[in-house]
């Protein structure tokens, strides 16, 4: 067994090798940027190197710092993470060079899967399902529009080496693959160094599942049953569940055999997932194609974890140094059910806009996880776990994935996973960079998740005008208008107990106007009850003026228990802005005796900025599109800028003459910086 691992990468998935490592007393090597000086997983490790500026390129990109970091530290291994050099096998091969073990898989099988046109031939070849597609890659976009309309609409262009979501466009109509070829091609040079464009048929109606692989160097490739990873946006995994509410099991061993035959033939080792894409229309479960394979840990590899109790950063490690698998197929079990929420730092009010910046607060519900080797332990606290590598006070960078952390739960059923996910939502606390946790609650919280109809589209299906909250129902807004009318009281009882006030009133108040939603609620507090609107409210809560996080219980009785609610409070002029399942609630509260003067304060006009574009977030001017004095005519694209590597098309909403342009191409914009004017 290897005595030191240097880890080429940062922030959670860092974190995460570095605590299985210490675990098995392995001594461990962080490699950082300029960005992550003060990052938890360099505190964590045993050395750490500092390799480069904040740039991956310049940095975690760069495989020789990697090397001389090894050299310098004497690492025997290398655990990749996954993104950065993780599926690059000239690094591998830079590194056999240098007789450091590389923890993953062969170069020779990273780069026979890494290319996507290739990939998909070595699976028609291993006898797994593939979709129909282009024949190679396609130069420009003549051709492009050649084998779209072979294929037929919609097709989906792809980058060949690309990942993560990037470098792929959806094209219903010629005009898509005008608009989008070019740019696919981009994100490809920019991201992976590779602009080479592939197209393929686009299921509708897709569900995306993979198969988690691992295989060792004896001979022996194993599945680790399925995750159901469809809720995406923009092709980005968003939630990751296992096992799938699809999946039977007929159609589970169909799949993990053949990705088993696609590993064989090309000599894997290590750990590895086979993405397939599959018809929901088809509930006979054989309409499931080869969509890649990702040579790596996946980003979503503990929910695997949690329902097999197979340590999969582990058996990497001893699958690099030479162990042998001690368990075969017939010992790979279904154990309950678990749910993963990748938390973001995007604002989906905002329409998923990045978001950067300092987290001001950051409190998760439970304390990062921490490995003690047991298939419990692996599952958190009481089912919940937290795998993060950001830090109160910390920051959000641009540079890097908006990732703040992963939200795991384990539950017996699908049900109780997807409830602890909802109470763990609410308790998490996040301030600073805008952030996802309400949607992430709205989406466990919707009949059709919790029915398991999921499909690639779930997102822009049920959300097709953007993100405003989860649904309240009315018991809901009735119990929070009670709650704040406890809370203003108990603020008001506070405020009596000043000394030297003019008021001569020496009591608090318990007469309160609650509006929630333009609603407004009559709430009064008794001795012995609170009422709103005259019908009184079964409400369980402490609080003491200040707080910011309390827990009430709604409803019930003496022989009952009620709803059980965490709340996050946050003071506001007129009242408090209350979250909770997956909405933020504003509630103005004012006396019942004043509350009717509000009626006549003159609201304020929010400025016409129909005439402007706005920089939605933070990024780099890539291309404008016009120039001053040209016309433009709706949903024509005036300018594309690039954030988190991923470029963004802004386009005209109105008809109009551009008047103005404030940015040039190559100019980093901020956010709600315009960047030009029409009229």
């Amino acid at each position: 067994m290897f005595k030191k691992i240097l880890i080429a990468n940062r922030g959670e998935i860092a974190c995460r090798v570095i605590k299985t490592a210490r675990r098995m007393g392995i001594e461990t090597v962080a490699v950082y940027s300029d960005a992550d000086a003060r990052a938890p997983f360099v505190k964590m490790a045993d050395e750490a190197v500092h390799i480069g500026p904040a740039q991956a390129s310049e940095s975690y990109l760069v495989a020789d710092k990697i090397i001389a970091a090894c050299k310098q530290t004497g690492a025997e291994a290398v655990h990749p993470g996954y993104g950065f050099l993780s599926e690059r096998a000239s690094f591998v091969e830079a590194l056999a060079k240098e007789n450091i073990t590389f923890i993953g898989p062969p170069a020779s099988a990273i780069a026979a899967m890494g290319d996507k046109i290739e990939s998909k031939k070595l699976a028609r070849e291993a006898g797994v399902n593939t979709v129909p597609g282009s024949e190679g890659a396609i130069e420009n976009t003549e051709d492009a529009l050649t084998w779209a309309n072979k294929i037929g609409y919609p097709v989906m262009m792809k980058a060949s080496a690309g990942g993560g979501g990037k470098g792929m466009r959806l094209a219903w109509n010629d005009q898509d693959v005008k608009d989008g070829f070019e740019a696919t091609q981009r994100e490809g040079l920019n991201s992976f160094g590779d602009d080479r464009v592939f197209i393929e048929k686009f299921i509708e109606d897709p569900r995306h599942i993979e198969i988690q692989i691992l295989g060792d160097k004896h001979g022996n490739i194993l599945y680790l049953n399925e995750r159901e990873c469809s809720i995406q946006r923009r092709h980005q995994k968003v939630v990751e569940e296992a096992p799938s509410p699809f999946v039977t099991d007929k159609m589970r061993k169909a799949m993990g055999e053949q990705c088993v035959a696609l590993s064989r033939a090309v000599d894997y080792h290590s750990a590895g997932t086979v993405e397939l894409i599959v018809s929901g229309a088809d509930e006979t479960g054989e309409s499931f194609y080869f969509l890649e394979m990702n040579t790596r840990l996946q980003v979503e590899h503990p929910v695997t974890e949690m329902i097999t109790g197979i340590d999969l950063v582990e058996w990497m490690i001893r699958v690099a140094a030479g162990e042998e698998l001690p368990f075969g197929q017939d010992d790979i079990k279904l154990d309950g059910w678990a749910i993963e929420n990748r938390v973001y730092a995007e604002d989906p009010y905002r329409g998923f806009l990045p978001s950067i910046g300092r987290l001001v607060r950051y409190d998760p519900p439970v304390e990062g996880w921490t490995d003690d080797g047991s298939a419990n332990g692996r599952r958190g606290v009481h089912g919940v776990r937290v795998d993060d590598g950001v830090y109160e006070g910390g920051e959000v960078s641009m540079f890097y994935d908006p990732m703040i952390a992963k939200l795991v739960t384990w539950g017996e059923t699908r049900d109780e996973a997807a409830d602890l996910q909802v109470e763990a939502l609410d308790a998490f606390r996040v301030e600073g960079p805008g952030h996802n946790i309400d949607f992430l609650s709205a989406i466990m919280q919707h009949p059709r998740f919790r029915a398991g109809e999921l499909t690639t589209g779930f997102i822009a299906e049920e959300y097709p005008d953007g993100f405003a909250g989860a649904a309240a129902s009315d018991d809901l807004k009735r119990g929070l208008a009670a709650v704040g009318g406890v809370i203003a009281t108990a603020d008001a009882d506070r405020a009596r107990r000043i000394d030297q006030k003019l008021d001569s009133e020496f009591y608090a108040p318990g007469d309160w106007t609650v509006r929630i939603d333009k609603t407004d609620y009559h709430v009064r507090l008794e001795e012995d009850a609170v009422t709103v609107d005259g019908e009184p409210v079964a409400l369980d809560m402490e609080y003491t003026p200040g707080e910011s996080m309390i827990e009430v219980e709604l409803g019930g009785g003496e022989d009952e228990t009620g709803e059980v609610l965490t709340l996050q409070l946050k003071a506001t002029r007129t009242g408090y802005a209350i979250t909770t399942r997956g909405r933020t609630h504003q509630l103005r509260i004012l006396q019942t005796r004043i509350a009717h003067l509000a009626d006549h304060m003159i609201e304020k006009v929010p400025p016409d900025l129909s005439k402007m574009l706005i920089c939605p977030m933070p990024g780099l001017l890539v291309k404008l599109h016009v120039e001053e004095g040209e016309e433009v005519q709706p949903g024509q694209p005036l300018a594309t800028v690039e954030a988190m590597k991923m470029e963004n098309i802004l386009r005209a909403e109105k008809e109009g003459t551009i008047a103005k342009i404030n940015a040039g191409e190559g100019d980093s914009l901020a956010v709600d910086e315009v960047i030009l004017e029409l009229e």
